[in-house]
C-alpha cells in the first residue's frame, strides 16, 4: 500500500455490566467517565475518517466521542463462542478441561464455538487493509488493538497477549511506505 496511514486506536469505555464476564457484543458501554471522554476526544484529529467495531459498547463509546464511525466488523473483539455471557469464576469451577486449557495457550487456545486470537489477528489484518491513508481514529476492543500491535511489531500473538489496553486509553500506531511505526501504547490521557 503506498501512502502513510495514522491510526488512533481507543479501547472502548468500561462495560455497564457485571465484572468478570465474557460480554456479548450488545452489552453497553459506561460513559460516566465524562471528563476522561472529554480529554481523550481533545486528543483526537478533527479530519480522520472513523472506524468501530460493531459492538455496541464501541458505538456508544465512539458517539460519546463525537464520532460517527463506519462499522468495521473484522474489529470485532475475539468471539468466546459459547463462553460469551458467561463468567471467568464460573466457568473456571465448571468450565472443565476445555478452559484450563485455553489458558494453557490463549494465543491458539480455541473456546467451543469460537475463535483463538491467532485468528482475530488474521481478522484484524483484513479490517486494517480496508483502511486507506491518511487519518483515522478506531474504536475498539483491547483483544483489536494487541492484534493490531502484534502486526505492527511482527510479533507472536503469545507475545502480543502481554500488552495492558485499559479502557479509554489510546494507542498509536502509523502505517508508513516503510513500515509500521509505534507511537504510543496504552496511554491514559486524563
Amino acid at each position: 500500500m503506498e501512502g502513510e496511514t495514522f491510526l488512533w486506536l481507543i479501547r472502548h469505555a468500561p462495560v455497564d455490566g457485571v465484572k468478570g464476564t465474557i460480554h456479548a457484543a450488545d452489552a453497553p458501554a459506561d460513559l460516566g467517565d465524562r471528563a476522561q471522554l472529554e480529554t481523550l476526544r481533545q486528543r483526537l484529529p478533527q479530519d480522520a475518517a472513523s472506524y468501530a467495531s460493531p459492538s455496541r459498547r464501541t458505538v456508544e463509546t465512539a458517539r460519546a466521542l463525537g464520532l460517527e464511525p463506519a462499522l468495521v466488523t473484522e474489529f470485532g473483539e475475539q468471539d468466546f463462542g459459547d463462553w460469551t455471557g458467561r463468567r471467568h469464576d464460573e466457568l473456571a469451577a465448571d468450565g472443565g478441561q476445555a478452559y484450563a486449557q485455553f489458558w494453557s495457550d490463549p494465543a491458539r487456545g480455541r473456546p467451543p464455538g469460537g475463535e483463538s486470537f491467532e485468528d482475530q489477528v488474521a481478522r484484524v489484518r483484513l479490517g486494517l487493509a480496508r483502511i486507506g491513508t491518511a487519518r483515522a481514529t478506531l474504536v475498539v476492543h483491547s483483544g483489536t488493538i494487541r492484534a493490531a500491535l502484534c502486526l505492527a511489531l511482527d510479533l507472536t500473538p503469545q507475545a502480543a497477549l502481554r500488552f495492558v489496553i485499559d479502557p479509554l486509553s489510546l494507542t498509536r500506531i502509523d502505517r508508513l511506505a516503510t513500515g509500521w511505526r509505534v507511537v504510543s501504547v496504552n496511554q491514559r490521557v486524563a
